[in-house]
């Protein structure tokens, strides 16, 4: 029988959801406050822990980092029960590390499959570290290279939506996640000491980003936007962890991707500081067109302050400089859309 850990300081939902656990063949111990939850999951070991986030002594969100920091609970499956539907709440919860997240009121098969899957996928998770620490891990399972990489995330990881203009993450929050985009684009960007918006990157689908480090909850130090509707899926940094210590081949090629990353970095900043103007538009604008369409000479929607803080030229330049190339007849604008009409010479300039 399946141990459920139910932390909730409401008495009547407290005791009507461990009935209702019950019932469905579960061994409940419950909690009123989250410091009591904390105590009880160190004390039972549970196989499971559902918690609401508003609770006196300590709330949900301080209960999962506490077992988060734990050796012996860090690994337990952990769901939200909450009455709080605000993105920001489901985000920040999901950020810190949570399985799940069920808003309140929640039907019974909501909540029952929500603890099935997650105890299944704890118990495969548990099997494969077994595996990898008695070195029985078998061949063909081993994660080799970035796209074995990529379909873990797929296969293990947390999906996220975000809209258009929604900020993913902020500068300065902590980094539990590394995401994969499955479907969108992503802007990531600092503000100088004036305020001025600097782009850092520009993430597509299959793109793997918010790497601040791989194995430290370093906090964010820039800011991640979707430029366009966007789904990812995120695996937290501890699960990483044990996949690139146990996978050597596969973090040789992390090494690469970042020592990609900083090869990239270096050329902008070699192009921000020596590019003539024209040469810092036109190739923001393939980077653009690359990153936003699988054609660079389809149209593409992106505003032209975007283009000019990842140029590193102010906006009226960059607007200048592409009315240049209309008259050119290199590229076309109709308000917010650039469309790429003479891509060899762009690409000469460049």
């Amino acid at each position: 029988m399946k141990k459920v850990l139910l932390i909730e300081d409401d008495a009547i939902l407290r005791e009507n959801t461990a009935e209702l656990l019950e019932l469905s063949d579960y061994d409940v111990v419950t909690a009123a406050n989250g410091k009591l939850g904390v105590d009880k999951a160190i004390e039972t070991m549970p196989d499971i822990i559902i918690s609401d986030i508003m609770m006196p002594e300590l709330d949900g969100y301080g209960v999962l980092e506490a077992l988060s920091s734990n050796d012996n609970t860090k690994h337990i499956p952990f769901i939200f029960l909450s009455a709080k539907t605000e993105r920001q709440d489901v985000r920040k919860g999901m950020n810190l590390g949570a399985d799940d997240y069920i808003t309140k009121p929640f039907s019974e098969d909501e909540l029952i499959s929500a603890i099935e899957s997650r105890i299944a996928k704890a118990a495969i998770l548990k099997e494969e570290r077994e595996n990898y620490s008695n070195g029985t891990t078998n061949n063909r399972n081993e994660i080799r290279t970035l796209n074995d990489l990529k379909n873990f995330f797929d296969d293990n990881g947390t999906i996220f939506n975000y809209e258009k203009n929604t900020v993913v993450y902020k500068e300065g929050q902590n980094s539990n996640y590394i995401y994969l985009i499955l479907k969108g684009v992503v802007k990531c960007y600092k503000f100088d000491e004036k305020g001025k918006e600097l782009t850092t990157a520009l993430h597509k689908e299959d793109d793997l980003f918010g790497y601040t480090s791989f194995t430290q909850n370093i906090a964010y130090r820039e800011t991640a936007t979707a430029l366009e509707d966007v789904e990812m899926v995120g695996v937290s940094k501890a699960e990483l962890k044990n996949v690139l210590d146990n996978n050597h081949r596969v973090a040789l090629e992390v090494i690469q991707l970042l020592t990609n990353d900083i090869t990239g970095v270096k050329d902008q900043l070699l192009q921000m500081a020596y590019s003539s103007v024209q040469r810092k538009t036109a190739s923001t604008i393939l980077r653009f067109a690359e990153k936003i369409n699988s054609k660079p000479e389809d149209p593409i929607k992106i505003s032209r302050s975007d283009l000019a803080s990842v140029a590193g030229i102010a906006t009226e330049t960059l607007i200048r400089t592409m009315s240049d190339f209309k008259k050119q007849g290199l590229i076309e604008m109709e308000g917010r859309n650039i469309k790429v009409i003479n891509l060899q010479k762009l690409q000469d300039i460049y």
